[in-house]
């Protein structure tokens, strides 16, 4: 019996000696393991060699004793060695060539691995508790940036301890803050020169009109949104409810963007203190009845959780991101009887006691308005170019505002400006509604509705105009991340005027808003041409 043969025998045999003296062979002689594989590959088993020149009998005596390599020894059988030679060059060939084949698998898979792993450490720093390992995460990383940019994680939030009080109940009400500067504000309905059956909403404000605004006296009428006839009007029901509301908890979702998140660790004495009221337009309500479920009490409301259901109709503005403004900006006109309203984003969820909020921000230091620093910037020239890198409204009409504002006295924020910075964070605003807020609220709209409505633009610009007299509060970014936990958008907004690059493709194209941003496309009273936008210097990679 040749020693193929003996081993094709041993591989059919099933015990353990028999297995161990065919993998001895098959190591020590490649020729044998190529032989043998052969022989398996063959329909009817039958051994055939890979070189059809050398016979089974040349091989049959196997490596290191007889047969082929005994003959080469010996010098005997010249041909058949040389044959049997080149066999086992092939079969070497074989093994080193699959060899290499499983070291760059076995390569690339512990690569994948050891990436996958520093990728997950990575998230699991920048998300820790821990302070030695949020220390080591590069929060504005890249691979943070493009798992965020494709919906797959969240880029994490710099959180840190709210030094609020330790008891919702023990908190002390205090007494409403007097009106000093402006004692008396009253809002214009009607345009006298406004001859349209279906009025603006924020009324037709001239430049002059505009200028006066911001000089403060005892007895002040602004334009502020709501002109008669001119659309969000709400149902009976809903006007009616609201008018017990003194403290509130204000959030907004338009065009169908959100459904209601449910706020945690609210105290049983601000379940009955506040009103929670979610504003939404006719699209959003039918989105919401779609996908969670909406209780309707005795009276008629729709009720979502703690959430109250107040649907405006006849949304004044072509762009939903101006309709958002209404219940953000204009809390005070929507809700008038209202003393204190906290605003939160609708893609948020509250996880802070709002009485806790309004002692910490307001009643503590004496505010009576507080919104927090920006994470990024601090200059509105700053977040005026991340809004056009961004796409987040047409590049030329931002540049048109900004340069309004710098020819208008706005300087870019420095250190030495009283404020800790000129762009809010404007998904959360803490307000007590003194009459100088409220007309900061309506100067702030005015700007909105007549520019563009990025608000973080022109929050800055109305500070700077009212100088010192509205009394507020910038606080830690950090805290504003720890009052809520952010949600997703159920789908991203965008319009077409956002991409917009020229003013002549905005024209060409009909992008132009026909209710909102009117201010952008009336002549300005002084020639804007030589105005040169101050340089940007990015202070972050992610602004």
């Amino acid at each position: 019996m040749s020693l193929v043969e003996y081993l094709k025998k041993a591989k059919s045999l099933d015990s353990k000696p028999a297995e161990e003296t065919y993998s001895f062979f098959l190591v020590t002689c490649p020729s044998l393991h190529l032989a043998v594989e052969v022989w398996e590959r063959s329909p009817d088993r039958s051994w055939r060699h890979p070189n059809p020149k050398i016979s089974p009998a040349s091989q049959g005596s196997g490596c290191g004793g007889g047969g082929a390599m005994a003959r080469r020894s010996r010098g005997a059988g010249g041909g058949g060695g040389e044959a049997a030679l080149k066999a086992d060059a092939a079969a070497m060939r074989l093994v080193w060539r699959r060899g290499a084949v499983r070291l760059v698998l076995v390569s690339a898979i512990a690569w994948a691995m050891l990436v996958l792993l520093a990728l997950a450490f990575h998230l699991w720093s920048c998300s820790s508790s821990v302070a030695f390992l949020s220390a080591l995460c590069k929060k504005d990383s890249k691979v943070l940036n493009a798992l965020d940019s494709m919906r797959l994680s969240s880029k994490p939030l710099h959180r840190c301890r709210i030094p609020v009080a330790d008891d919702p109940n023990a908190v002390v009400i205090p007494k409403r803050t007097p009106n000093t500067i402006v004692k008396k504000l009253s809002y214009i309905t009607v345009d006298k020169k406004d001859k349209d059956p279906s009025p603006l909403f924020g009324g037709r404000q001239n430049w002059k009109q505009r200028e006066d605004s911001f000089k403060l006296n005892s007895t002040m009428k602004v334009h502020c949104g709501f002109m008669k006839n001119s659309g969000a009007d709400m149902d009976s029901v809903d006007v009616k409810y609201i008018q017990k509301c003194k403290f509130v908890v204000a959030s907004g979702i338009f065009d169908g963007y959100d459904i209601p998140h449910q706020p945690s660790n609210i105290s049983r004495r601000s379940q009955k203190l506040f009103c929670f009221l979610m504003v939404v337009d006719e699209v959003s309500l039918d989105f919401i009845e779609k996908n969670t479920t909406v209780k309707i009490d005795n009276a008629g409301g729709k009720w979502v959780g703690i959430w109250r259901l107040i649907t405006v109709h006849r949304l004044p503005f072509d762009e939903p991101r101006r309709n958002g403004k209404i219940p953000k900006i204009l809390t005070h006109r929507l809700f008038p009887q209202a003393w204190y309203s906290i605003w939160i984003d609708g893609k948020m969820e509250l996880i802070v006691d709002p009485l806790l909020i309004l002692e910490r921000y307001l009643w503590r230091g004496k505010y009576t308005f507080a919104v927090a620093i920006h994470k990024h910037h601090r200059s509105i020239y700053e977040e005026g170019d991340a809004i056009k890198r961004r796409k987040r409204y047409a590049r030329p009409l931002v540049d048109l505002q900004m340069k309004m504002y710098y020819h208008e006295g706005m300087e870019p924020w420095s250190p030495k400006k009283k404020i800790p910075s000129d762009v809010p964070e404007g998904a959360v605003l803490i307000r007590e509604h003194t009459t100088m807020t409220d007309l900061f609220s309506c100067l702030w709209f005015n700007e909105v509705n007549l520019f563009t409505p990025r608000d973080q633009i022109s929050f800055g610009y109305v500070v700077h105009r009212l100088g010192d007299a509205l009394n507020f509060f910038m606080f830690p970014n950090c805290e504003y991340n720890s009052l809520f936990i952010l949600h997703r958008h159920t789908r991203e907004h965008s319009s077409k005027v956002e991409w917009a690059k020229t003013i002549d493709e905005i024209v060409k194209k009909g992008l132009k808003e026909s209710r909102g941003g009117l201010g952008l496309w009336t002549p300005y009273p002084a020639d804007l041409s030589s105005v040169e936008l101050p340089a940007v210097k990015r202070t972050s990679p992610a602004g």
